[in-house]
């Protein structure tokens, strides 16, 4: 008959500690505070934007967003504000910009997390960077000075290029200057190249390597791995940068006051001058009194709930595509 000793239990334990329960509890708290902090603020700017902008909702109602004519000095008549004609602008140079930045930054992104040497690849991220630290302010000066005069020959040679065509003739009509919806939403696109970009990387950055690895193991071209593998792991993070830039873009004020033009203008023309939301009241808060000012404060209402809706919108489109692609692969 064998006897066993019972030995005691050296094995370490962990005992729970009031200090770390409440630090745990504390840095809750905490967090907790700090999002529902950022929420409050965002309830109190609309908040207070709305009631400063109440007088002109008053007085012109759901014309407001309708009307096309900005007038706030008509001499005998009555001001008028509508805020049509700038958020047409608003939408057309940032749209303009989103063509022309989003495949740029996703090209740079990919080549960065993807081809590039690790060396070239360091040097690639800090040029990005600075990129992204230049002040706004010398974009518009450069854009005004240099890019707009440049541009308007290549403007008038799309026009000769493409006048007769249907459709496309009304798109790129006569342009008088380079200050107009394109030359805003080049400049726009060279802003908002920075933020893409470097989200685009980060998001790159967490596809598994298994992932990609399978999928040259199966003797997919580099290209294949990246449109079976790369992009459907990252299509919410690839639409999170798209709409971080659409909303640097929107809201944009000194370099778009600089090189769009400043005209109260719908126009299917983009050489034609028009204006921006953000880009009017910059140009014209200065000289506001009374109505004219609620009516400039109610454009940044309005430009906040654009904002609001199309990052909803995105986020439904995240969702249904998740869904489909979960869908796909069960």
């Amino acid at each position: 008959m064998t006897i066993t000793e019972n030995k005691p239990d050296t094995r370490p334990t962990l005992t729970p500690q009031r200090g770390g329960l409440l630090a745990d509890r504390a840095f809750s708290w905490w967090t907790l505070g700090t999002g529902l902090l950022v929420l409050a603020i965002l309830a109190l700017i609309l908040v207070t934007t709305v009631r400063e902008s109440w007088p002109v909702f008053a007085e012109m109602g759901f014309r407001y967003v309708t009307e096309r004519t900005w007038d706030p000095n008509p001499g005998a008549g009555e001001p008028v504000f509508g805020a049509l004609a700038f958020m047409y602008g608003t939408a057309i140079s940032s749209l303009i910009a989103l063509v022309i930045a989003v495949p740029v930054s996703v090209g740079i992104a990919l080549f960065i997390t993807e081809l590039a040497h690790r060396r070239l690849r360091s040097s690639a991220v800090t040029v990005i960077d600075l990129l992204a630290a230049v002040p706004s302010v010398v974009f518009g000066l450069w854009g005004v000075l240099v890019l707009a005069p440049k541009l308007v020959p290549f403007y008038q040679w799309l026009h000769d290029v493409f006048g007769g065509v249907p459709v496309l003739g009304s798109i790129f009509g006569e342009a008088a200057s380079g200050r107009n919806f394109m030359t805003a939403g080049l400049i726009l696109a060279i802003m908002v190249t920075p933020i893409i970009t470097s989200i685009c990387r980060e998001v790159f950055g967490t596809v598994p390597q298994a992932d990609k690895d399978a999928a040259l193991a199966l003797g997919a071209t580099r290209w294949e791995m990246i449109r079976g593998a790369v992009f459907p792991h990252s299509f919410g993070g690839i639409v999170g940068a798209v709409m971080l830039g659409l909303g640097r873009a929107m809201g944009e004020t000194i370099a778009v006051a600089l090189v769009i033009g400043g005209a109260t203008n719908i126009s299917a023309n983009l050489f034609e001058p028009g204006n921006t939301m953000a880009a009017v009241i910059v140009q014209q808060f200065g000289e506001s009194t009374g109505t004219f000012t609620a009516a400039l404060i109610g454009l940044g209402v309005v430009l906040f709930a654009m904002t609001v809706a199309i990052n909803l919108t995105a986020q439904a489109i995240v969702r249904r595509a998740e869904a489909r692609m979960r869908g796909g692969a069960a």
